[in-house]
């Protein structure tokens, strides 16, 4: 086997800080905070920035994020490394849990379990994760998310249950 050296390929990004949208959680609806992503009005969180991910859609009890998966993804064997996968996936659950929320209420994840069912890599080209509530409660909610190619084929799904919890007052 004969091992070739490559340029050091490089990637810049950057982010705001988030103590400006963690200051905003909790005074608005769940849904009216994470529409604030859509318009501009509350920046990104940085691991949108540090993976290349964002929040595409939102409407209650649904979030979609979009991935344009690139090398910089990649685990040692050529393809997207699952924990993209996860983040996608959690961070879709998540914010579809957020988006039924309350005023004054927050949410933490207490379990996220994936199922990987298709390798992903710069040829899949632009991915999907669709969060979606299955029930809320009192104290916890439940949600999946599933992993989409541009031709709707699943490549990943999740589930994730989440405690939801007062926030203290300002």
């Amino acid at each position: 086997m004969t091992r070739t050296r490559t340029r050091t390929r490089t990637r810049t990004y950057g982010w705001q800080d988030p103590a400006i949208t963690a200051s905003a959680v909790g005074d608005e609806s769940g849904l009216e905070f994470l529409r604030g992503f859509l318009t501009g009005e509350l920046p990104p969180p940085p691991l949108a920035a540090t993976l290349g991910f964002a929040l595409e859609e939102v409407e209650f009890g649904r979030a979609v994020f979009v991935l344009e998966p690139g090398e910089e993804h990649y685990n040692p064997i050529g393809s997207v490394h699952g924990g993209v996968y996860a983040s996608l996936l959690d961070s879709a659950a998540g914010c579809a849990v957020h988006s039924v929320l309350p005023a004054g209420t927050g949410y933490t994840s207490l379990d996220l379990n994936v199922k990987f069912l298709r390798p992903i890599t710069v040829d899949t080209g632009k991915v999907r994760a669709v969060g979606t509530v299955l029930t809320k409660g009192r104290r916890t909610a439940l949600a999946q998310a599933e992993l989409l190619d541009s031709e709707d084929r699943l490549l990943a799904h999740a589930t994730s249950s989440c405690m939801l919890l007062p926030l203290p007052p300002r």
